[in-house]
């Protein structure tokens, strides 16, 4: 029995997993200073640019919905109480990493 010919190329995994999970991590900030300075310094207006990206409203940039909406779009797991206490609790880190996973997320073609 000869063995049956390959049709198809294996497929490296990590590209699936990016897709279902933040890119970075909540306290990552310094993995792009720009967006940590930017919500730091500047933190209505990096919710005001998280908001245009998703195309709401700019006073949701900053909201516990926003985080949520994106997290239900990419399928990002978690819970509606995991993204209360992580933007109530820190906001700017919570706001920072939502922008980072933008910023990604549009590098890699899949915003």
């Amino acid at each position: 029995m000869a063995p049956s010919p390959v049709t198809s190329q294996p497929q490296f995994g990590v590209a699936s997993i990016a897709r279902n999970s933040w890119q970075t991590g909540t306290f990552d900030c310094c993995s792009d200073c720009k967006v940590c300075a930017c919500g730091t310094f500047g933190f209505c207006c990096l919710g005001c640019k998280v908001a245009k990206d998703m195309g709401e409203c700019c006073c949701c940039g900053t909201s516990v919905a926003m985080r949520t909406l994106y997290r239900s779009r990419y399928r990002i797991p978690g819970t509606l109480l995991c993204d209360c206490c992580t933007a109530v609790c820190c906001a700017p880190c919570s706001l920072c990493q939502l922008k980072r996973d933008i910023n990604i997320r549009k590098e890699m073609g899949i915003f």
